[in-house]
């Protein structure tokens, strides 16, 4: 039996079997065991069968064979001779195959491509009739013929222009569409196409606006947009198009339908960007015409800036390669029409018109040097007559805003001294108006009424983009406009201005990126001036001079000054009695500066270790044991600031440097015998006590290969330290100290405990576990004590199944089992000492490995649990979930629904608004899962939502959102027996004490009043 034979019978049931038949061919043609001739002598009764199908399989078979041959096997006569072959065949299936395989052969010359191309118009002029497969495979094989033998088609000329349009023409499916305009783009770009015109651009403009919405789950992945662009790419391929397009698309812009005008829009758009400049001349005051509707008369927004974006198109093809402003030039009849319009508008600018104006002159002055010059010159001097003559705030307002957006063009033009723009020629037309700009921006701005807050706003931006403006104003003149922005922030009464304030705040950060040297030399010896040298006993005003001092720290030589001056500051304050709050706003502000800073690479990093780390913690550990005065740093929240500022300097040490503060952590750079650690000792004072919070911070920034202090081999190891941290925790009462002793067992056990102990830590952990179950007079220090430690290995997950099983046992305990269920809350919530940034070990899985072991013990315990003891599982899941990401909790909805709708009966308003939270969510990625609970889900809700008294605002407002869930995602017939139970049931809650729940009420109401009734069958 012959390889054909066997081809054919196995090709049916068994295709892959089959191509290694052909395969088999192929090799024994490489061998030489057989000839070309041989196999194609071969198909001799079979390629002429009367069977279609038997025809096909036999010229797929030869195709197959071809195809595994190497590129360069076939001589050029053999392919030339199996191409006339496959051609006089062509309508038999498999050879349209065959051909795209010899065609991407090197020997497969311009004779064969042309042989080819004339079979497919010979052969297929009915085309569209044909099965959309077989039309795929055609297509594909005339673009691979345009992809590599482009130059044999185009010496055609007006045979295959007329060809491949009248081939291609009438198709309708998404995938061949998408070669059919690829195709067609080639010869629209590439070929002679001016007498054929208007029928190629027929064959694509009749698919304008593309409608087509790709099914469900489409295999191919076309979508709208990928036939919106090629199609629109054929459109804008050729000038020819010009008479034909531009008119189409201007009657198109009539539509009521938003995504038709976008579309036409956006090809009026790619249009202007390829067709030459005396073709889009022509037709460019008519564009305008028909266009500007769409911005002057807004409907949509987006379809508005699509207009603007036509325009600037139109604009820019129009400036290329001219740097001449004659009014004779296509750019300058362009615009002449435009600025007369927009002129006249101006004449009444707080008509609704005339608000666009300002955003279609900046669109325009954008395209070009050019479109800048003529358009200022056309439009600055009526704008200044106008001002003048404008009678009242309103109408200068408005004008001064058109001002505002002629300054972005002029910006982007003509570049800020740091963002230079591209050279030009054309001086800035806005030059011979400078002192009449700064005079009439500076008016505005400082002798307008204060409480015209919205016009100085506009004003200050006007002023501020003249100071940006590159080679405009002199530097005395920029100075002038950094003193009015510093007497806004510093003088002016905040009441009712803090829009006013923050843009001249943000003026000023945006001026010290370019001119620092003002900055230093004005404003900060302003600023500086208005902190006052004492804590002030009830103003708080240097709130607002410091947060501007932090915003303009920007470029590190200001935020150099600023770090320096601010502590100089410091030290006076700190030296005179007076509130904390000042001191603690200093240190914050030095906080946020440094945190701008990239601090390892800062060359005045040891500076800030040693003036703001070793001397503030100094003076701290001074005042503690009475060699220094007591002054605000001593206090528990201002300690905190300091720390957070210490944490983050150590971090950026080198490893050296760290090594030298872990052995310090305890002893606080103190000289040796003045201050005696706190670990280790009895009886230490309250002062000295709080100086662990800088303990905490100092372990915080080390790494954490650190050997720590108290943990070298002289000192004993670190379970030593951790069981004295634990002593201490225990017996402490202030929360501030008690909280970070907490923290640093927490970071001990998390951070600086070697692997190889953890073991030894959990049987420690056991034992304390233990005792909390043994004794009935507990303290809750022990279950903090318990929890933390937990917390260490539980995030590393290290021993963690042995860990939370027992931390489970204490929920049973009736002693402990409250103060324990809280405690799971602490596992895993975020904490700024126990933090990646800070180096902890805190693994990807821990959450879902807490949730995974926890959730089915508990569900398991609730169900066997005294009732006087079950709050304590809910609450204890309420804390888990609070903290576990939303795919891991869907996993275990069965278990968990239950247990969450006993959770709403809990009086714990924190408990009660996590839960609530949890079943939100819930609701909205499984929708099916609440539907059989939605009675109880909808009674639980209101009351929860209804009480003031009993339920805080965070339960309130929770419990509201939740049922607006409902409504859209919950199927309606579900819904509809609660509906009136909802709806009377919030009346109550509109009356609600808060305004946020109010609202919420109104929101969640008509939500389920406009919830759609089911459809009558």
């Amino acid at each position: 039996m012959s390889d054909v034979q066997r081809y054919l019978l196995t090709v049916g049931p068994d295709r892959g079997k089959a191509l290694d038949i052909a395969q088999d061919t192929a090799k024994r043609l490489e061998s030489q065991q057989t000839s070309l001739i041989e196999v194609v002598q071969s198909l001799g009764e079979f390629i002429n069968d009367e069977d279609a199908t038997i025809r096909a399989r036999t010229i797929d078979y030869l195709s197959q064979v071809v195809g595994q041959l190497p590129p360069t096997f076939l001589s050029r006569q053999q392919i030339q001779v199996l191409c006339q072959f496959l051609c006089d065949r062509i309508e038999d299936g498999g050879a349209i195959g065959g051909l795209r395989k010899l065609q991407g052969l090197g020997r497969f010359n311009q004779e064969m491509a042309i042989t080819t191309f004339r079979a497919l118009l010979e052969h297929f002029q009915d085309l569209q009739l044909r099965p959309q497969a077989q039309r795929l495979q055609i297509l594909e094989l005339l673009n691979d013929l345009m992809s590599k033998h482009r130059n044999a088609l185009k010496d055609l000329g007006d045979q295959s222009v007329v060809g491949i349009t009248d081939l291609v023409s009438g198709e309708k499916d998404p995938r061949n569409l998408m070669i059919v305009f690829s195709v067609l783009k080639v010869v629209m770009v590439e070929w002679e196409i001016s007498g054929h015109a208007e029928t190629l651009f027929d064959s694509v403009f009749c698919y304008f606006p593309i409608t087509f919405r790709p099914p469900p789950d489409d295999p191919y992945g076309i979508t709208a947009q990928d036939l919106k662009s090629r199609l629109r790419d054929c459109i804008a391929a050729s000038s020819y198009f010009a008479p034909y397009a531009f008119p189409q698309l201007i009657d198109k812009l009539d539509s009521t339908s938003p995504n038709v005008k976008k579309d036409v829009l956006q090809t009026i758009s790619a249009c202007a960007r390829t067709y030459s400049i005396s073709t889009l001349s022509s037709y460019s005051v008519t564009l305008w015409d028909s266009i500007k509707f769409e911005i002057l008369n807004v409907q949509e927004e987006d379809l508005a800036e699509e207009a603007l974006v036509s325009l600037q198109a139109i604009a820019i093809r129009l400036s290329q390669g001219t740097e001449s402003t004659d009014l004779k030039t296509p750019i300058a009849r362009f615009l002449r029409p435009i600025t007369k319009e927009c002129n006249g508008q101006l004449r009444e600018p707080q008509h609704k018109q005339a608000k666009p104006v300002g955003q279609i002159l900046s669109a325009l002055g954008i395209a070009s040097p050019v479109a800048f010059f003529l358009i200022v010159k056309a439009v600055i001097p009526p704008l200044n007559t106008l001002y003048q003559d404008a009678d009242g705030i309103g109408k200068q307002r408005a004008l001064l805003e058109v001002l505002v957006q002629l300054l972005d063009s002029a910006i982007a033009v003509y570049g800020t001294p740091s963002i230079p723009a591209p050279t030009s020629t054309i001086e800035n037309p806005l030059v011979p108006f400078k002192d009449r700009l700064f005079e009439l921006s500076s008016q505005a701005l400082m002798s307008t009424a204060a409480d015209e807050v919205s016009f100085r706003v506009v004003a200050l931006k006007a002023l501020l983009k003249l100071c940006l403006l590159r080679k405009y104003l002199q530097n005395n003149e920029i100075g002038m406009a950094v003193q009015y922005f510093d007497e806004i922030v510093l003088l002016e009464d905040p009441s009712g201005k803090d829009d006013l304030k923050k843009e001249a705040i943000q003026a000023l950060v945006e001026l010290s990126k370019i001119k620092p040297d003002l900055i230093m030399n004005i404003t900060f010896p302003a600023f500086m001036a208005k902190l006052p040298y004492s804590s002030p006993a009830n103003n708080q005003d240097y709130l607002i001079t410091l947060e501007g001092l932090a915003q303009l720290s920007v470029e590190r030589f200001v935020s150099d000054t600023l770090i320096r001056r601010l502590l100089n500051r410091l030290d006076a304050v700190l030296q005179n009695d007076g509130s904390s709050a000042y001191p603690q706003a200093i240190l914050s502000t030095l906080h946020y500066v440094l945190s701008q800073r990239d601090l390892p690479q800062d060359p005045n990093l040891q500076s800030y270790h040693e003036k703001l780390v070793v001397g503030l913690i100094n003076r701290v550990v001074l005042a503690s044991i009475g060699q220094n005065p007591m002054t605000a740093l001593n206090e528990d929240t201002t300690l905190e600031i300091l720390g957070r500022i210490a944490t983050m300097i150590i971090r950026a040490l080198d490893e050296h440097k760290q090594k030298s503060v872990a052995l310090q952590v305890y002893s606080l750079f103190a000289e040796e015998g003045t201050f005696i650690p706190v670990p280790f000792r009895k009886d230490t004072p309250r002062l000295q006590r709080s100086t662990m919070i800088l303990s905490t911070s100092l372990m915080a920034g080390v790494g954490k290969s650190m050997a720590l202090q108290y943990t070298d081999v002289d000192n004993g190891s670190i379970q030593r330290l951790l069981a004295e941290l634990v002593r201490l925790a225990l017996a402490e009462s202030v929360p501030p100290i008690r909280r970070t002793i907490l923290r640093q067992i927490g970071l001990i056990t998390n951070k600086f405990l070697p692997a190889q102990e953890t073991k030894d830590v959990f049987d420690y952990l056991r034992n304390l576990i233990s005792g909390l179950q043994e004794t009935t007079t507990l303290s809750d220090n022990a279950v903090r004590v318990v929890f933390w430690e937990a917390k260490g290995l539980v995030l590393r997950l290290a021993q963690i199944e042995e860990v939370l099983s027992r931390l489970l046992w204490l929920l049973s305990d009736h002693s402990c089992g409250v103060a324990s269920a809280r405690g799971f809350g602490l596992l895993l919530a975020p904490d700024e000492i126990i933090s990646k940034e800070n180096g902890a070990n805190i693994r990807l899985l821990a959450k879902q490995k807490v949730f995974n072991i926890c959730i089915p013990i508990i569900a398991k315990d609730f169900r066997n649990a005294e009732t006087s003891i079950k709050p304590n599982y809910l609450i204890a899941l309420s804390g888990i979930l609070k903290y576990t990401p939303t795919e891991v909790i869907m996993q275990e909805l069965d278990i968990l629904l239950p247990l969450l709708l006993q959770s709403l009966d809990l009086e714990d308003s924190d408990v009660k608004a996590a839960t609530i939270q949890s079943l939100s969510i819930i609701s909205q990625e499984s929708p099916k899962a609440v539907e059989g609970h939605m009675g109880s889900l909808v009674s639980r809700l209101l009351k929860a939502a209804s009480d003031p008294k009993t339920n805080s605002t965070s339960v309130r407002h929770n419990a509201l959102r939740c049922l607006r869930v409902f409504p859209g995602r919950v199927k309606d017939s579900t819904l509809l027996p609660y509906k009136n139970t909802v709806v009377r049931g919030l009346l109550g809650v509109l009356d609600d004490p808060k305004r946020g729940v109010r609202k919420e009420a109104v929101e969640c109401r008509a939500a389920w009043i406009n919830m759609d009734e089911p459809q009558s069958e």
